[in-house]
């Protein structure tokens, strides 16, 4: 249950995802520095280690959510899909993430899809697993959603996809604090369609928010629901890109 927001700028993009889990869920860790195959790489975790977000040293960025409406299931024995970002993080390339997922045991886990954004070819791509094959498509580089419900999938992308249509008419398009007014959104009424959602069993636990410029890659963390922190101070950790190559 996740919504996550690209929004591509003059000279980078930003990023900007809401975690919805159930109420019992561990909370997670916030964003912390990782070197990765000679990539720093940013991301937060769950206490096991897994996440569903990471950002590199190059820019590149990664987004993983639950694919609810294909209803097969591993039998036994299944392996976190919190392992898949972890395992691809240091690339920055589309050819380079697709080698690594092909050496994920894929068959031992839940459907999912994986957004990455390669902004040195202006590349997104997106990858699906139905359990049956991976499948890989590109996309524009324009101002996009990807969201996820456990609650009614279908009705939830078209009722949140219709208040980010809403918005993408505001002349605040594409600054940050219209990223986060987004985000905290409430429409159409606070509860399971709106982008910072509220139920009995369970809500939006996080807001992560990745900015890539020409020089830094940036991560922002708030734990708890966007909607209660639009006030207070958050984490921000800095990722300098890598030594230009001679």
């Amino acid at each position: 249950m996740c919504t996550v927001t690209f929004i591509p700028r003059r000279k980078g993009y930003c990023l900007g995802m809401n975690r919805d889990e159930k109420r019992t869920r561990p909370q997670a860790r916030p964003p912390a520095p990782r070197n990765l195959n000679g990539h720093r790489v940013l991301y937060p975790s769950e206490p096991m280690g897994g996440t569903w977000i990471a950002v590199n040293d190059t820019g590149a960025s990664f987004a993983l959510i639950n694919w609810y409406s294909v209803p097969q299931r591993p039998e036994n024995n299944t392996t976190s899909r919190g392992i898949i970002i972890p395992s691809i993080a240091s690339a920055h390339t589309t050819a380079l993430t697709q080698d690594s997922l092909g050496k994920l045991s894929l068959r031992r886990m839940n459907p999912f899809r994986l957004v990455a954004v390669f902004p040195d070819s202006r590349e997104i791509t997106e990858w699906r697993w139905d359990m049956k094959r991976l499948s890989c498509r590109p996309h524009p580089w324009r101002a996009q959603q990807w969201i996820s419900s456990g609650f009614d999938e279908r009705r939830v992308q078209t009722k949140r996809s219709r208040t980010f249509r809403q918005k993408l008419h505001q002349s605040s398009v594409g600054r940050l604090d219209w990223l986060r007014r987004l985000h905290r959104s409430h429409l159409p009424n606070p509860g399971p369609f709106s982008t910072c959602m509220h139920r009995a069993d369970a809500s939006t636990v996080s807001y992560t928010e990745i900015v890539v410029t020409e020089r830094s890659s940036n991560i922002h963390y708030l734990d708890g629901p966007p909607c209660r922190h639009c006030n207070r101070g958050s984490s921000r950790i800095q990722c300098p890109g890598p030594t230009p190559q001679g």
